[in-house]
């Protein structure tokens, strides 16, 4: 069974922000990994499954969690 991971930061766009989804839901514009611990904080996520570099909590589309650059 393939299970998708329940967020997904999409690729930065030109200012280097990273849209995220969460549930499918479209959450906000991350610009650090900080941002992105907020998002899943105020989701209600736990703690634990925090990790930014889960891939089972996070899908990275390019780049990967240190990745911030915009490809375009």
């Amino acid at each position: 069974m393939n299970v998708r991971p329940p967020v997904v930061a999409h690729p930065p766009e030109t200012d280097g922000g990273r849209r995220l989804t969460i549930h499918g839901a479209r959450v906000g514009i991350a610009y650090s990994l900080f941002d992105v611990l907020d998002f899943l904080h105020c989701t209600g996520l736990p703690a634990q499954d925090r990790a930014v570099d889960d891939p089972e909590l996070i899908e990275w589309r390019v780049g990967g969690p240190y990745g911030w650059n915009s490809t375009a």
